[in-house]
């Protein structure tokens, strides 16, 4: 897998470097700055961008700018962000654009190796990967009818689904059957007034209602 990194912070960028070679991933450039990560991207078009938010030269958000371009340009390449802080206008203007391939970590995130090299992966397969406290703070300022029709296990549930986990992973981390699941999800689904339809994936738009994209 090839990665293309952009972090400003040189001993960052550096960690990250090693943490993916020794994770086994390739890393094609690593970069400082937005203007060498979009020259990056489309020499090398790797399979995911890692991106800080706030780079050089404002450190605002050069970073997330630059990510919604690679969204926008280069629809082929997965991309996950890094903050420091959540910041819940970035990451809502990151997954308008579209909810597949897409990772939003604070940088805690990073010394749970494990976890972040999964989200990575996960994100490379076209996944989606978001922080548990970014989800959390969405949903406590925007939960609105109908989402207050679930119960708590039902939006334990959701937020899981939320950060990008399937089926499976909801099962390790609640540690209940796989039908218990299945159940919830149906649930989760009816609640929020998603009938069975061909066009769309209802499971996706639950997570967006849940995010309010």
């Amino acid at each position: 897998m090839r990665i293309v990194i952009a972090e400003d912070s040189v001993l960052l960028r550096a960690g990250l470097t090693k943490l993916l070679a020794d994770g086994g991933f390739d890393v094609v450039d690593a970069v400082a700055d937005a203007e060498q990560l979009l020259r990056a991207v489309a020499e090398h078009r790797p399979d995911v961008a890692l991106i800080d938010v706030r780079m050089p030269p404002t450190h605002t958000d050069e970073g997330i700018r630059a990510a919604l371009v690679i969204r926008h340009q280069f629809p082929a390449v997965a991309v996950l962000v890094l903050s420091q802080y959540v910041e819940e206008r970035y990451a809502t203007d990151l997954l308008s654009v579209r909810t597949s391939g897409v990772g939003y970590l604070l940088k805690d995130r990073v010394a749970h190796v494990s976890d972040f090299l999964e989200a990575l992966r996960r994100v490379a397969a076209g996944g989606t990967a978001l922080d548990p406290e970014v989800v959390t703070q969405l949903l406590v300022r925007h939960r609105q009818d109908p989402m207050d029709r679930l119960t708590p296990r039902e939006l334990e549930v959701l937020r899981l689904m939320a950060e990008g986990r399937s089926n499976h992973g909801i099962v390790d981390t609640l540690k209940v059957s796989h039908s218990a699941v299945e159940k919830y999800i149906t649930s989760i689904l009816s609640k929020l007034d998603l009938p069975p339809t061909d066009a769309d994936h209802r499971r996706v738009l639950a997570v967006l209602r849940f995010l309010r994209i």
